[in-house]
């Protein structure tokens, strides 16, 4: 069935962190990222979007444009301020009373297992079709942290496996997540669709040639950099470690771009002990959550990006290094198997030893035709990410879905 002819009204619901926030600022991460982007670049296709999400600020507006096109709508559900990630599951019910005086829509799409309790419910009652995305799925506390993120409150595991039994359409960001969503949830392969995220080309882009950064001298030390939610599954502790294995002539400063959550209050003093423990105290630089405009510089300067991350369905950052021509050291498991290509874009670590990883790093830090060949490598595939493309295949996704006289 081919694309939506006449204009969908479409729902993208995000209850628990707004996609108008800066990503790497509490709750917001790669989530926010593609479900702004991709809403942007169907409105550009003719569709009119609304976001609906929490208000969590007597300060925020019942409604803003983001874009022609594309409304974000805050919706009372608990309290006026910022809460635990946890605290969501408790304002399901009310942000689904709230959705249902909203609409009316054509199709509602549901990012992480919040959204999809409180809306696929209503999508039954509407009669309009329901799509999920998870972003992350849970695994049990018992399991290593490689099989996933940890359940924030109570009724996650369950919830996701019924989302995936029970929603018309999973939308994956990668096969990784897709395996996931059928061998851990018991969701059906048929009614899995794939949509891998993008990359905005024109602003994450490499410095201009002959310009230093990643092809620099080897003496010339420079940074590397981790960015995104500062929370145990990301890793950062590794990469900490890691750093401090390098051999000091080598050794670059470690700016680590993101802040850490409610949930996770005092990570940043844990990780700056650990840095001191490691004899690199003064080489650990913690930057805050960055604007896009200044993630793109902060990534265009490094020599090199590091996602230890423990467990990602894609790994949006590897994606946005590679589109800046910086080459990546990430953990070899799930969607980064995707989104990094070993020996090719970057490098892909198959050990959580920081030894391991410090002569990943040696290797790209010490060998500039290296570094070079894994940036341009980078940049190339980059360009055949981008958000027109990752939206024209979730519209056609979206389409299974829907009434022939709608997508002709």
């Amino acid at each position: 069935m081919s694309p939506a002819t006449d204009p969908l009204r479409i729902a993208l619901v995000s209850l628990h962190t707004s996609p108008g926030a800066e990503p790497g600022s509490g709750d917001a991460g790669g989530m926010n990222v593609v479900v702004r982007h991709q809403a942007e670049a169907l409105a550009a296709l003719g569709h009119q979007v609304e976001i609906l999400t929490r208000r969590s600020s007597p300060e925020m507006p019942a409604a803003r444009r983001l874009a022609a096109g594309v409304t974000l709508r805050y919706l009372d559900a608990g309290p006026l301020r910022s809460v635990p990630k946890g605290d969501h599951e408790g304002f399901i019910d009310d942000f689904r009373a709230q959705a249902a005086r909203l609409g009316p829509w054509d199709i509602i799409h549901s990012h992480h297992w919040f959204s999809g309790m409180a809306m696929l419910p209503l999508a039954r009652e509407l009669g309009v079709p329901h799509v999920q995305s998870f972003h992350s799925i849970a695994a049990n506390e018992a399991t290593p942290l490689s099989a996933g993120e940890r359940p924030e409150s109570d009724g996650r595991m369950a919830g996701e496996a019924w989302l995936a039994r029970e929603s018309d359409l999973i939308v994956a960001v990668s096969a990784a997540e897709a395996d996931t969503v059928v061998l851990r949830l018991g969701g059906s392969m048929e009614r899995v669709a794939i949509v891998p995220p993008g990359v905005d080309g024109s602003l994450f882009h490499p410095l201009p040639a002959g310009t230093a950064g990643v092809g620099r001298a080897a003496a010339d030390r420079g940074y590397a950099v981790v960015a995104g939610r500062l929370q145990p599954l990301k890793g950062l502790d590794l990469a900490i470690q890691a750093i401090a294995a390098v051999p000091a002539e080598l050794r670059p400063e470690l700016v680590i771009a993101g802040d850490a959550s409610a949930d996770y209050d005092g990570y940043i003093d844990e990780l700056s002990r650990l840095a001191a423990t490691h004899g690199i105290k003064d080489g650990v630089r913690f930057v805050g959550p960055r604007s896009r405009v200044d993630l793109a510089k902060l990534l265009r300067g490094a020599r090199v990006v590091l996602v230890p991350s423990h467990s990602e369905t894609f790994g949006l950052v590897a994606l946005e290094a590679a589109a800046s021509g910086v080459p990546v050291v990430a953990q070899g498991t799930g969607g980064l198997r995707e989104a990094v290509l070993d020996g090719d874009t970057g490098l892909l670590i198959e050990s959580r030893e920081p030894r391991v990883w410090a002569a990943a790093l040696t290797e790209v830090l010490s060998d500039p035709v290296l570094a070079e060949r894994l940036s341009l490598a980078a940049r190339a595939r980059a360009e055949s990410f981008d958000w027109p493309r990752s939206a024209a295949s979730l519209l056609s996704a979206y389409c299974t879905l829907l009434p022939i006289a709608i997508c002709a």
